[in-house]
């Protein structure tokens, strides 16, 4: 008998009123506003800083990984399920998933396996409805524009060659990427280029992700930046007069989602950036109600720690004020046949060469994590392709670098296989946590900020900027924006900017393209090589194999 698929697994599940998960964390039911039985949002008051400051935060991150993701998702589900059967007092807290990678190649996002959160199919589709409001506060500042330049008596002399600001919608839609607008006629608006990037990369998630309350979401609104005038005078969205609206369109989509596991445990979904085109975490907010509610809170950050470790720890970290005190990461043996030279077909073929010479790739992950001052452990997410012998080489060679690897089960057991992981994840918590540092001060110049990631984080030698990066850089700095954090937006298949390049390059030159500024999440974003803020579709989407029935049955869902 084959294995049961994710989607009927979590189908099978008889769920808990959700007003049961709340009070495991000793909130009312009065407290939540209810979307059906099974969702719920927190208020934002359940914030308390001094428990933020006295709980345990948990990254969980990953080696370089695959196409189809290493199980990040499915790891952090499960730790919060072992740390919980061992007597922790646990919450996961997630990002919420696109409809891109639903219908893509990626899958959903709400784990795996016995490993999962639940309602999966709500929660992998339109959920509360929070990137449909996202969505559409974006949306309103582009029409908001195109409106301001369309007037003949209002008009703030904004010059159409110089705007930023790009609509959006969560889907991967290459042929949205590149648009002229405003045909028709003169009653249709003005002629121009513009495009779409895809939600989860616009500036308004990232603000959402970034805020630390309803006000500073609309001053954080209010200081996008779109262009500039004919008089080369920059124009903000608080010149369009926009936050406001934009914030009342975003007034329940700023409160974190509750939804629960599979074993009934709390689990916190808010926010959805990407890693390779974003930041790749949650919100701050859901990360801090999870400390404001639980001794444990363990979250992750999307594509391998170059990407979304590094921008939680240097940015929403460092700005938060956040004391990450353990770092898992997630290898799988299939990502180190890779990383060993094994091709696409082979990932599930057991080679114990191909492990060896692709372990220099998660051997640079764990010197990554301690240069941030926390010690990692290393969670083997397990396959049944994976040999013994493989397995232990990697427990062997970690342990020689001193860093406990073990055997993570969640996907098939759910807490049951998680058990050992949670307890090597208490023993650094416990008797080996510091105070993290960030590498570097947000303060510092824009090019040492760039060069500290590339060097220290992905190897580099060396960065080189296009001619459009300098002028870029030169903008950065006439706006006032150099001490913005950095948002880098890089390929997730690769340390470099060439994702051929697997395992740990050397030797190689880091090429910074352009320079993106979201002046309202306070970051400017390098984008490296030949990356797109809007993904497309593989040859087979994910949605050919999806079907619902006359019930309403959907299988195929992942």
């Amino acid at each position: 008998m084959g294995h049961l698929s994710d989607i009927e697994i979590a189908q099978a599940k008889e769920l808990k009123h959700i007003k049961h998960i709340a009070q495991k964390l000793h909130v009312a039911e009065d407290d939540l506003e209810m979307y059906g039985k099974y969702k719920a949002k927190l208020p934002l008051s359940l914030i308390n800083d001094k428990k933020v400051k006295q709980n345990n935060l948990v990254l969980v991150t990953a080696l370089t990984p695959t196409p189809a993701g290493e199980g990040k998702t499915t790891v952090s589900i499960g730790l919060t399920e072992g740390l919980n059967k061992i007597g922790k007092q646990a919450t996961v807290v997630l990002r919420e998933p696109s409809l891109g990678p639903v219908f893509g190649i990626k899958g959903g996002a709400a784990g795996g396996g016995y490993s999962q959160v639940v309602p999966m199919e709500d929660i992998n589709l339109h959920f509360t409805g929070d990137f449909n409001a996202i969505e559409k506060a974006n949306n309103l500042l582009s029409a908001l524009i195109d409106n301001n330049i369309q007037s003949t008596t209002k008009n703030l002399n904004i010059d159409p060659r110089t705007i930023l600001w790009k609509r959006v919608i969560d889907m991967n839609d290459r042929a949205l990427r590149d648009i002229t607008i405003g045909l028709g006629g003169t009653t249709n608006g003005v002629p121009r280029q513009d495009g779409f990037n895809i939600t989860p990369a616009s500036e308004v998630m990232a603000i959402i992700c970034m805020a630390t309350d309803f006000e500073n979401l609309k001053k954080r609104l209010g200081d996008i930046f779109i262009g500039f005038t004919y008089g080369r005078e920059p124009v903000f969205a608080r010149d369009l007069k926009a936050e406001n609206a934009m914030a009342i369109l975003l007034k329940d989509a700023i409160k974190p989602n509750l939804v629960q596991t599979l074993e009934e445990n709390p689990a916190i979904i808010h926010g959805g950036p990407f890693a390779n085109i974003a930041q790749g975490t949650n919100t701050i907010l859901a990360t801090k109600m999870g400390l404001s509610l639980s001794n444990y809170v363990v979250t992750e950050a999307g594509f391998g720690a170059d990407l979304g470790a590094e921008k939680f720890l240097n940015i929403k970290s460092a700005f938060a004020g956040l004391n990450p005190k353990c770092v898992v990461l997630v290898a799988t043996i299939r990502a180190l046949r890779h990383h060993g030279g094994a091709k696409k077909e082979a990932y599930n073929t057991p080679s114990l060469e191909k492990v060896k010479e692709g372990f220099c790739n998660l051997e640079k992950h764990i010197e990554n994590i301690r240069k941030f001052n926390i010690e990692p452990v290393v969670a083997i997410n397990s396959f049944i392709s994976d040999s013994k012998e493989e397995v232990q080489y990697v427990k062997d060679a970690c342990a020689n670098l001193g860093v406990q690897a073990i055997l993570s089960e969640g996907w098939a057991k759910g807490g049951e296989g998680t058990t050992r992981l949670a307890a090597a994840v208490v023993d650094v918590v416990e008797n080996k946590a510091t105070q993290f540092k960030p590498l570097y001060d947000w303060k510092s110049p824009v090019k040492d900020k760039i060069e500290t990631i590339a060097k220290e984080i992905y190897g580099a030698d060396k960065v080189e900027y296009s001619k459009k990066a300098q002028l870029n850089l030169r903008r950065i700095k006439r706006l006032g924006f150099n001490d913005f954090a950095v948002c880098m937006a890089k390929t997730q298949k690769s340390f470099s900017d060439n994702q051929s390049l697997i395992g740990r390059p050397r030797g190689f030159t880091v090429t910074v393209r352009e320079i993106e500024i979201a002046a309202g999440a306070q970051f400017i974003i390098p984008i490296l090589g030949k990356m797109m803020r809007m993904p497309g579709l593989p040859s087979v989407p994910a949605s050919e194999n999806m079907t619902i029935d006359n019930n309403g049955v959907i299988s195929g869902l992942s």
